[in-house]
């Protein structure tokens, strides 16, 4: 009965850190235009046995984020804890979760992200190489390394997209991340850190390969964007 409770306690100490952390990410993001209005969605993993996610409530405003809007799911994307809907993409995020054993993963909505994912979606993907940046990425230690960006087509059809983003982070091992058409940028990471660094690096990527390929910009031809 003691250890039971020692471990309800810890555990509700581990969800609000994580509520915290997400809520302070959802204002930089918000500051720095990647989650206007109620886009994106961010979660970690609360609980491993069994997996419960902390994730954003759907409809919430980024830059305003509080500490109730912050739920746990279950593996069925059902809320357990915290009172609201999750985000309506809590599917996807526990899929990413499975698939690349993240401990986060954080979804932005930026004007390049999703310019890109619609410049790009015939191509499947956007390239990006010989960029310094580069080496934040997880695993990556040169700045010669390509990342591969696949584009998933965006649907309201939750067990049909996850299925696509299944497939998809299958074929692409590799990647980092990847582009949902015209709605933006999925990234993860070990945990909320790394995955807020990805974010970062390849919003930073994205948003040059955008200003790189603009009407009139003399260096668009030699950027090393794909």
């Amino acid at each position: 009965m003691v250890e039971r409770s020692k471990r309800r306690r810890e555990s509700g100490l581990k969800y609000r850190n994580i509520a915290r952390s997400l809520c302070q990410i959802g204002r930089q993001f918000h500051d720095r235009g990647w989650v206007f209005g109620t886009s994106g969605n961010f979660s970690a993993v609360a609980s491993l046995t069994p997996l419960r996610l902390a994730i954003t409530a759907t409809g919430v405003d980024k830059g305003m984020l509080t500490a109730g809007e912050i739920l746990e799911v279950d593996t069925a994307g059902a809320t357990v804890r915290g009172s609201g809907r999750p985000s309506d993409e809590a599917l996807l995020h526990l899929c990413v979760t499975r698939a690349r054993g993240a401990g986060a993963v954080l979804h932005t909505h930026s004007i390049w992200s999703t310019m890109a994912s619609e410049s790009y979606f015939d191509q499947g993907g956007v390239a990006m190489e010989g960029y310094e940046m580069l080496k934040g990425l997880a695993g990556v230690r040169t700045h010669q390394h390509t990342e591969w960006l696949p584009i998933i087509d965006n649907s309201q059809d939750m067990p049909g997209l996850v299925r696509a983003v299944e497939a998809t982070l299958q074929e692409h091992s590799a990647s980092h991340g990847f582009l949902l058409r015209r709605h933006g940028l999925y990234t993860w990471g070990k945990d909320l850190a790394e995955a807020k660094r990805h974010v970062e690096i390849l919003e930073f990527l994205l948003e040059l390969l955008g200003r790189s390929h603009s009407p009139g910009h003399s260096a668009a031809g030699r950027t090393g964007l794909a």
